[in-house]
């Protein structure tokens, strides 16, 4: 479990991203590729990255051995120029001491011992990799990225107008909670305790990680969150959707619309409103989408609410 402890002052310096931070994104993705996460869902898009990766990228993989990146390789600039000028702007001491904790006794790289003393031309190398990497693997895409942040900012902004900033916090993470100031996000793994006391928090939403959450702890810096967002695939341009009329003759019209409403949560009577049938019809709809996988139901007392899963989403296309 992840415990972020907030104090008052903590609460009033959250804030989310306006934008998305390609360097995050990118090594979001590649940890997603080469970890196989996120199942078979991910399985053909991983495959795809995992052959189109030029030799240039082969740097990035020598940085981060056993899954362990160093900490200076996340930064949060609006462009890949940005970033990597805010990598490049890390002090030697910390450089230094991160590789030697990724690598503890490891035999390392050519370059990156080189890296390790400073050599620039060792800087070049990483940078090459991290600009052949994004344009493999986010630059076809990057639009979708952008559109799906905005929509998560939006959501993320009215959540705090309308319900607060503890509702805002705890809709980012279903099955969390906020108790006594320690927002306790269950199956974070490994178990930790992060305390703020005053540095605010960074809230930055991730497309190609499906579980999350990464948490960017650097004393004297606010934490920066990085949390699973979107459909729960990662973006595609251009995936041919399937014609309404086909999905309609295997699930039914009233099946099929319930399914794409629920790309947002419903409870059972909101959804019976929007289909404009009975509560116990929209219930037994549910009911047969989510045997079939592809809607979730959480309970709140004596309410339920249903919300498409990643398997829906892929069903339901456009």
């Amino acid at each position: 479990m992840l415990r972020i402890h907030f104090t008052a002052e903590d609460f009033v310096r959250i804030r989310f991203t306006p934008r998305p931070a390609p360097l995050q994104e990118l090594h979001a993705a590649l940890t997603t590729a080469v970890a196989q996460r996120g199942g078979p869902l991910f399985a053909p898009w991983r495959g795809r990255v995992l052959r189109s990766l030029p030799t240039a990228t082969g740097p990035l993989a020598e940085l981060v051995p056993a899954g362990r990146p160093p900490s200076f390789l996340d930064v949060l600039g609006d462009t890949m120029a940005d970033g990597f000028e805010q990598i490049r702007a890390t002090g030697p001491t910390l450089v230094r001491s991160e590789l030697e904790r990724v690598y503890g006794t490891m035999p390392a790289p050519r370059w990156v011992r080189d890296l390790h003393a400073g050599d620039e031309t060792a800087w070049r190398t990483l940078h090459r990799a991290q600009q052949a990497a994004y344009q493999t693997v986010l630059a076809p895409v990057w639009s979708v990225v952008q559109d799906l942040h905005r929509e998560e900012f939006t959501r993320y902004a009215l959540t705090v107008a309308e319900h607060g900033v503890a509702a805002a916090l705890t809709g980012l993470a279903p099955g969390s909670r906020l108790h006594e100031g320690v927002w306790e996000w269950p199956g974070a793994a490994p178990d930790r305790d992060v305390r703020l006391n005053g540095r605010g928090l960074v809230l930055l939403p991730t497309f190609h990680h499906p579980a999350g959450p990464l948490l960017h702890d650097t004393p004297g810096r606010p934490a920066v969150l990085t949390y699973p967002a979107g459909p729960g695939l990662p973006p595609t341009a251009g995936r041919p959707a399937v014609p309404a009329e086909a999905l309609a003759a295997v699930l039914g019209r009233t099946r099929l619309d319930a399914l794409r409403l629920l790309a947002e949560p419903h409870t059972t009577t909101s959804l019976a409103r929007a289909l404009h049938v009975s509560n116990a019809t929209a219930s037994s709809h549910a009911a047969a989408l989510r045997s079939a996988g592809m809607v979730t139901t959480t309970r709140t007392g004596r309410s339920v609410t249903h919300r498409r899963t990643a398997l829906g989403t892929l069903v339901a296309g456009a």
